[in-house]
């Protein structure tokens, strides 16, 4: 994989570039810097601030390695078919006022429902592809795109949709599934090109019927129709004889549950078309979720097994924080004093 990437670089830059990786793969300590040349070039064959040079000043891209990446993932595991893309954001914990693009951010570890803790650090948009391991079980999560979300600039929404935009100009003949937890769901109006997205839906949302058609007289048409209950006011008055019973893949595993699903529009997060709401309610009653998508001829078991699959992103995130220590190293200012 590593030989397909050289084209992103100078022959020069490449060799210091592969010498990297290697550090990174067989540093026994912190991934830093100099942890990284000690591991992968112990005799010195290079001056130590050449790789220090490469970090701070070398001319490359890492969209061009995320094409290389993406597109050779692709071709080996998934060569048909439609492909699932998940997206979150996360927090790499960092401090220092000299820590280029860092600030103050919510911690999703440590805050509860009732209490939000906010830590220093970098806030980074993911986007991962997922794929189905060979062997079975869980599915896998590669990242395929990242994008620093630093204050005062592109909103994590603008920065999700400029990855998946991106994708997309990269494989022009797939279509997408994007998966998202609710702080992506405003994601439904941007147009994605070729993609679909499946997300949680408020319990509180105002839902409407779709608009009535015109009747031809003057003044502006309506743009919603009666208000609907909401989930948590559907779902409470649906008995279980209204459910349909599906077999949802449920993290790599089979899981009996009972879905319901209706289009309904959600205004205040797409104004201008019908999404699809999907209730999950539990047989055993522990747990009830709210989900929708923006493709009307999805079937709801299908929607729920999308929505439980997000979940090998949060596995991405803690085993490169916590197996590849990708919060070791430091990201500096190009100018400070």
């Amino acid at each position: 994989m590593i030989g397909l990437a050289c084209g992103c670089f100078s022959a020069p830059s490449y060799a210091i570039f592969s010498t990297f990786l290697t550090g990174w793969v067989l540093a026994p300590g912190r991934r830093t810097i100099t942890e990284m040349i000690c591991a992968a070039d112990p005799e010195g064959q290079r001056a130590h601030d050449a790789y220090h040079r490469f970090v701070r000043a070398a001319r490359w891209s890492t969209n061009a390695l995320w094409k290389v990446l993406l597109v050779h993932m692709v071709d080996v595991l998934a060569p048909t078919g439609m492909l699932v893309l998940d997206c979150d954001d996360t927090l790499y914990k960092k401090s220092g006022r000299k820590v280029e693009g860092a600030g103050s951010f919510r911690d999703a570890v440590r805050s509860t429902r009732n209490k939000i803790v906010y830590a220093t650090g970098l806030n980074l948009v993911v986007v991962t592809l997922r794929v189905r391991p060979p062997w079975g079980g869980q599915p896998i999560g590669v990242p395929v795109g990242v994008r620093l979300h630093p204050k005062g600039g592109p909103t994590t929404l603008d920065l999700a949709q400029d990855i998946v935009t991106e994708i997309a100009s990269w494989l022009p003949q797939r279509c997408f599934s994007l998966c998202a937890d609710g702080a992506y769901a405003s994601l439904a109006r941007r147009g994605l090109p070729r993609t679909t997205l499946t997300s949680r839906m408020r319990r509180d949302a105002a839902l409407y019927e779709a608009a009535p058609p015109r009747t031809g007289k003057p003044g502006r048409p309506r743009k919603k129709g009666k208000r609907l209950d909401t989930p948590a006011e559907m779902a409470a008055k649906l008995k279980d004889e209204a459910f349909s019973a599906v077999r949802v893949d449920f993290r790599g595993n089979g899981r009996d549950l009972l879905v319901w699903s209706r289009p309904v529009l959600w205004y205040t997060t797409d104004p201008d078309h019908l999404v699809l709401l999907v209730i999950v309610r539990d047989p055993q009653g522990h747990m009830h979720d709210d989900f929708f998508s923006t493709d009307l001829e999805a079937l709801p078991g299908d929607v729920a097994s999308l929505y439980a699959g997000r979940w090998s992103i949060e596995c991405v995130k803690r085993e490169v924080k916590q197996c590849l220590h990708a919060e070791d190293p430091q990201s500096w200012k190009g100018r400070w004093e």
